[in-house]
C-alpha cells in the first residue's frame, strides 16, 4: 500500500547523501553560511547573494537561494551578521533566518573569534505535490506538515591574512524523535546537529599568482564524514579559479572575478559523481557579493576568505 511512497522517500535519502542543510559550492568566499565566527572578520561590510540549482533537469532537485551581510563594529572586536535562505528539494520548502554576533581576541597579526548565532527554520512539506495511487492511505490526510524551529549555534574561527581554520556547530538543536538529546515533537520535520571544520592556506608563488588550498570537513550523524578539498588560484589579484572534489558526490569548477575593489562575480559547475549524473545536468552556482566602507578603497589585495 505504501510501496511507491517508500521508494520515494528511500531514493530521496540516498540522493541527498549527507545533505540536509543546503550545499554550497563557494563557501570558501563567505563562511558566515557555515560558521558565526566569521561575522566582521573584514574591516569592512560584506553583502553576498547566491543561488543554487542543484542536479539541473532532475525535476524536485534542490534549488537554493541566500543573501547574507556582515561586518565589524567600530571597536573592531564585536562583528555582526545575517543570513536569509530559502531551499526547495521534492516536497520541502526551507526557508531560515539567523543572526549572528562573533567577539575577537588578538594574538600579534592573528585573531581569534567567537561567534554565536540564533535564528529560526520554517520547514513546510506539501503532500498532495506526491504521486500515490492509495487516496485512503492515512499518510495523505494532511496535506502540508508545518514546523517553525528556533535554534542556535557555535563556531570559532582563527585567522591571519593568509590562514584561517575554523570549527562550528551552525544548528545546535536537533529535532529528531529517533535520537537522544533531541527535542521531541509531534509530526516534525528531522533537523539534526551538523560540524564543520574548515582551514585554508594562502601561497604567493609570485608577484601575480597566489595559490589557496583549503578543505572542509562536515559531519552529521547517520551519515559518513564527508571532505571538500579544494585548491583556487588567484591570477593578478582579480580572478579567482580552481577546482573541489566532494568526496563520493561532485567536482567542481570555480571561478570569480573581482570587476572592482568593491564588486565580485562568482560561479561554480558542479559535475555529479553519484548515479544521479545519468539524469541531471550537473549543478549551477551563481555568486554576487559588494564590499562597502571606508576601508575597502584602501585595500591594496582583495579578500582571499
Amino acid at each position: 500500500m505504501r510501496t511507491y511512497l517508500q521508494l520515494l522517500f528511500l531514493f530521496i535519502a540516498a540522493a541527498s547523501y549527507g545533505q540536509q542543510t543546503p550545499v554550497y559550492s563557494q563557501y570558501m568566499f563567505n563562511g558566515l553560511l557555515i560558521n558565526p565566527a566569521y561575522a566582521g572578520s573584514k574591516p569592512f561590510t560584506s553583502a553576498t547573494m547566491m543561488v543554487r540549482k542543484q542536479w539541473a533537469g532532475f525535476k524536485g532537485s534542490p534549488t537554493t537561494e541566500t543573501a547574507s551581510i556582515h561586518g565589524a563594529l567600530d571597536e573592531k572586536k564585536v562583528g555582526l551578521g545575517l543570513y536569509i535562505s530559502n531551499d526547495h528539494a521534492g516536497i520541502t520548502n526551507r526557508t531560515e533566518l539567523f543572526g549572528s554576533y562573533s567577539y575577537r581576541v588578538e594574538f600579534g597579526e592573528a585573531k581569534l573569534a567567537f561567534g554565536l548565532q540564533a535564528g529560526l527554520t520554517y520547514l513546510k512539506s506539501t503532500i498532495s505535490d506526491l504521486v500515490y495511487n492509495d487516496n485512503n492511505d492515512p499518510v495523505y490526510q494532511n496535506n502540508t506538515v508545518n514546523n517553525v524551529l528556533p535554534n542556535v549555534g557555535f563556531g570559532v574561527y582563527y585567522y591571519t591574512d593568509i590562514f584561517y581554520a575554523g570549527l562550528s556547530a551552525p544548528l545546535l538543536i536537533s529535532y529528531d524523535p529517533l535520537k537522544t538529546l533531541s527535542v521531541e515533537m509531534d509530526d516534525v520535520h528531522r533537523v539534526r546537529r551538523h560540524y564543520f571544520f574548515t582551514s585554508g592556506y594562502v601561497f604567493s608563488l609570485s608577484e601575480q599568482v597566489k595559490l589557496k588550498p583549503s578543505v572542509m570537513v562536515k559531519y552529521v550523524a547517520g551519515a559518513p564524514v564527508q571532505f571538500d578539498i579544494n585548491a583556487n588560484l588567484l591570477l593578478n589579484n582579480i580572478i579567482w579559479i580552481g577546482a573541489s572534489y566532494r568526496t563520493k558526490d561532485a567536482i567542481a569548477i570555480i571561478g570569480e572575478y573581482q570587476l572592482t575593489k568593491k564588486l565580485r562575480l562568482g560561479y561554480s559547475f558542479d559535475y555529479t559523481l553519484s548515479v544521479l549524473r545519468n539524469y541531471s545536468a550537473g549543478s549551477h552556482e551563481f555568486m554576487l557579493g559588494y564590499d562597502f566602507g571606508y576601508k575597502v578603497s584602501k585595500i591594496k589585495t582583495p579578500r582571499y576568505f
